[in-house]
């Protein structure tokens, strides 16, 4: 009888010892729901610290873990600043902290309030997320759109037994990850949002602008090429292709998507200027000077093209004062006849040189051509106010 009374004796100890440092967690949570958040740290410290001895018995405990989960959530929330400043992503450490619960939990008992928790952490991540982002720390913005979906594929948040998918987190993960210049990140995010059908070709040109960046021109025309088949009609891809190949110099697949592109938006002067810079790059002059006038008549203050097609007959008189030099000194008539022919192309130049220079007057450039233009011709007045003009820009 004795020997058993002291059996019982021991049991009731250990039980005892046992409630009484599963009531650290207990004291730890009561500090969280008072705000005394410096306490609660300490306490919750304590029953998970592998080196204290009494720690043994609330370590496999889940609650342990889920009031720690708690604690530190409500630190990310707190405005008291000294209490913040010790903690180091306290988000995530809420986040491990439920796992580790969930993990410890074989009986499932906890779900349904840490599936609670779980989504309100959701919240947290969000607004943090966004903080960063617009602080322009987008390794924290990147890592926290992680974290989200982490939550997410986790088999508790499911929904009738399939994971949630928040194709928004996921292409601003993709767009945090850009910016964080994680280039590889960022592609990975962004495909996921492409196959979920996300913000349409906008992403296929954001997966492109990834690989250029990367100076991955394959991996920048082959998702073009992918994005150009699912979103025939849009012109945005189209451009990129373009000047992908204009760049590559790879001048026939350029013309193929620029006839596409013209065809879909026959109004955009843009393309007609494009193909016009194409033509001349062929030496198509005649083909060239088509399209620049197309993309004038399109676009009446169009810089370029005025500038371009100022400078096709500017260079077409050029090479027939190159043809007349040619001509034997014994032929005085046939070298006065050639340089009328290269004055001809001259006075073609004028109207477009003198439209850019309306355009753009300290562009030194249609200045410096009409400077030569107008001293060819002989026509002097027009020459002096050019040539002042100049002056007064380079001082």
């Amino acid at each position: 009888m004795m020997k058993r009374t002291i059996l019982l004796i021991a049991l009731i100890v250990c039980v005892a010892a046992t409630y009484a440092q599963k009531g650290k967690v207990i004291s730890a949570q009561s500090y969280k729901d008072t705000q005394k958040l410096q306490e609660a740290l300490d306490a919750i410290k304590e029953t998970i610290d592998p080196n204290n001895p009494k720690a043994e018995k609330t370590i496999p405990w889940p609650k342990t873990w889920e009031v720690r989960g708690e604690i530190y959530q409500a630190v990310y929330q707190s405005k008291d600043e000294n209490v913040k400043k010790q903690v180091e992503n306290p988000l995530s450490t809420a986040l491990e902290s439920y796992k580790k619960a969930l993990e410890l939990d074989d009986k499932d008992r906890n779900n349904p309030t840490i599936k609670i928790k779980l989504t309100l952490l959701t919240s947290d991540f969000t607004d943090q997320a966004v903080k960063a982002f617009n602080d322009n720390d987008y390794n924290t913005a990147l890592e926290s759109f992680k974290r989200i979906l982490e939550i997410e594929e986790m088999p508790l948040m499911a929904e009738e037994g399939e994971a949630s998918i928040d194709t928004v987190i996921i292409y601003n993960a993709g767009l945090a990850a850009y910016n964080a210049e994680k280039f590889d990140e960022a592609i990975k995010y962004y495909k996921d949002a492409a196959e979920l059908g996300y913000n349409g070709a906008r992403t296929y040109e954001l997966i492109a602008s990834s690989y250029i960046s990367k100076t991955d021109t394959l991996g920048a025309l082959e998702t073009l090429q992918e994005g150009f088949e699912k979103y025939p009609e849009n012109s945005s891809i189209m451009v990129q292709l373009i000047n992908i190949y204009l760049n590559s110099n790879k001048v026939d697949d350029a013309m193929k998507y620029l006839k596409l592109a013209i065809d879909q938006d026959p109004t955009n002067a843009t393309f007609y200027f494009a193909q016009g810079s194409l033509f001349d790059k062929l030496e198509r002059i005649e083909d060239a000077v088509v399209s620049y006038k197309k993309a004038i008549e399109l676009k009446d203050d169009y810089y370029d093209a005025y500038y371009n097609l100022g400078t096709i007959y500017y260079n077409l008189g050029v090479k027939q004062i190159d043809v007349a030099n040619s001509v034997p000194a014994s032929e005085p008539d046939k070298y006065d006849a050639e340089i009328a022919k290269a004055d001809i192309e001259f006075k073609k130049a004028i109207p477009y040189m003198e439209r850019a220079s309306e355009l753009k007057p300290e562009d030194s450039f249609s200045l410096e051509a009409l400077k030569t233009l107008y001293y060819r011709l002989k026509m002097m007045e027009k020459y002096e106010g050019v040539n002042k003009r100049l002056e007064e820009i380079n001082q």
